[in-house]
Parts: structure tokens; sequence; C-alpha cells
């Protein structure tokens, strides 16, 4: 079995990436349910369990099947590389009511008990409570699970689109494609990705490729309608996403450069911005960006604008220092 996204000749200029706040939130609520994710995010799993133990995420666990269809209404379709939450989450609120009625009943199908539960009979007798009540419990889970960690997130996931923009210009779409997980496979018209039964053609709509933080190790498409065709990939760099300044610095290097300095030029594993920095490092925006300025007169850093921020990587000098090479 598997899954096959056909592309037609529009398709190959209609592909662009996406980052999603309000996706990393549902995902955020699987990954306490789901072992097999947790292993990269103990550190935030430690963090939250207190926060967490203070939520009813029940409602939405219902919704989440291992395997069956999770409502599409309840995760909007992204909006584009600099989507907020509350522009995402204003989306699901405007939902309407018959038609998540219909989606969410297909979800509760696909779990024993679920249709006939008394929650489930109370959605799908009032769908407009339903929708009020499902967004308000993902604004909950967002302040509590994900807000507090969102620049450190957000950095890693413009950080993956700003490398994967560049491969795309370098390498072209096919070789990208196979790039962004070794599950995935090209053949020039098809994108095959093993497990489930989907099929869809792009039909000029393209392909919209979103990294994500807590779905790995997964590699999700399957989305319906209003959703463009979608592909959901682990972002580059989450497995030290949540290490520790120290643990990543070397001391040669806190000899040569002092600690502050050391620690900013060993965090950039991947292109990130001054103020992601600072929430990484604990440090106050204004020291990093000294820091940064040193670093990139002295040839060990360069800067390019993306979007609205700036990003700063390491040069192949660089490169070298961090590594102790």
């Amino acid at each position: 079995m598997a899954s096959h996204l056909h592309f037609g000749e529009e398709d190959f200029l209609n592909c662009r990436f996406a980052v999603s706040p309000l996706w990393e939130t549902q995902d955020a609520v699987r990954t306490l349910r789901r072992p097999d994710r947790q292993g990269y995010h103990v550190p935030w799993l430690r963090r939250i369990r207190t926060a967490a133990a203070g939520l009813d995420l029940a409602p939405l666990w219902l919704l989440m099947p291992r395997r069956g269809h999770s409502p599409d209404w309840l995760g909007a379709p992204p909006i584009g590389p600099a989507a907020t939450f509350e522009e995402e989450i204003a989306a699901v609120r405007a939902a309407d009511p018959e038609a998540a009625r219909e989606d969410t009943a297909r979800s509760l199908a696909c779990t024993p008990g679920a249709l006939a539960s008394e929650r489930g009979r109370a959605w799908l007798a009032d769908p407009v409570r339903m929708v009020r009540e499902l967004a308000d419990a993902l604004e909950v889970a967002w302040r509590v699970l994900v807000e507090p960690e969102w620049p450190r997130l957000r950095a890693l996931l413009e950080a993956d689109v700003a490398f994967h923009s560049r491969r795309l210009a370098e390498a072209g779409l096919g070789t990208l494609l196979t790039e962004l997980d070794t599950r995935l496979s090209w053949d020039g018209r098809t994108l095959t990705l093993p497990g489930g039964v989907y099929e869809r053609r792009l039909g000029g709509r393209g392909l919209v490729l979103m990294p994500s933080v807590f779905c790995w190790p997964d590699v999700i498409t399957g989305f319906d309608p209003p959703w463009q065709p979608t592909l959901v990939y682990p972002a580059r760099g989450v497995g030290g996403l949540w290490a520790e300044p120290g643990a990543r610095t070397p001391e040669a290097l806190v000899r040569l450069l002092g600690r502050n300095r050391a620690a900013v030029l060993a965090a950039l594993d991947d292109p990130a911005s001054t103020t992601a920095l600072a929430h990484r490092l604990d440090l106050a925006a204004s020291s990093v960006s000294s820091h940064l300025t040193v670093l990139r007169e002295s040839g060990l850093l360069t800067s390019r604008r993306y979007g609205h921020q700036v990003l700063y990587e390491r040069t192949p000098l660089g490169m070298a220092l961090a590594s102790g090479g």
C-alpha cells in the first residue's frame, strides 16, 4: 500500500512552503498521547507536565484516531509561511457547522464507541456549539503548550523553509522532494509515500510543503479539499531543538571567543534570527545582536533577509570553528 500524489504541468509552478502554528498545536496535543513521537521532545514534556495536567484534552484526543480520519475543518488549510495562530484559529471558528458535523461524524466513526458516546451525540446534535467548544480547546492548548516555545519552534521551521528553498533553487523539485525524507520516492510525475491508500491528482494546485516539529517521525499526506494537496514532514534539526546551550558549546571555542559569543556561534546549526537566538540562549536580544555583528565582521557568519526577518548562518570558517575541525 502507498499514497500517491500525481503532478501535472502546472503543478510544478505552484508548489510552496507553509508554517502553521495551528498544526503544531494539534500535533503537540497528539504527541502527549503518542510515546513513539516523544523521544526528541522529552525536555519539552518535562517543562509542560504540570501545565498539561490541568488541561482537558479529551475532546481533542477523541478526534485524533491512531488510524483513520481527523477532521479537516479543525485544522484549517495553512495560510503561508508567516501565518499567526490568531489568523488560523479564526478560520476554524468560521467553519460551516453542517460541514463540520459531517466531517466530525466521519472521524468519530474511526474510534469504537465514539459516535454513540455522550460527547459525540452532543456534538452532532449541536454543531454550532461543537465548533465553538473545540476551537476554544485548541486555543487553550496553544496558550499552554506551544505559545511559550513558539519563538524557538518558529525559528527552526523558518530555517527549514530557508534551507529547502535554497535546495529547490540549486537542485530542482524532484531532488528536493526525495531529500525531505528517505521514505519518499519520485518518478518525475508522481510522489509516492509508503503506507496508506491515498491517491490525489494535484490538478494545477501544486503541493504545499510544510515542515513540522511535532509530526516526527511521521510523514503525512492525505488531506482532502478545501486543503490544497499538502505534505507534512519532520523539520531539519528537530533532534537538537531542546538541547541546552552549554551542551553544544565546545570548551575550546569558549576559551577563544568567550562563553556567550561561542554559544551564539554554536547555536547556529541552522539559520536563525536575533530574536530566536536570544530566546534559545536566554540572552538579551541586544547582546545577541552585538555578538552576531562581531561574528559576521570576523567572517564566521553571513546574513540574509527572509521575509520580515534577517537570518544568520555560519560560513565554512564558522562551521569549522564550531565543530572543532
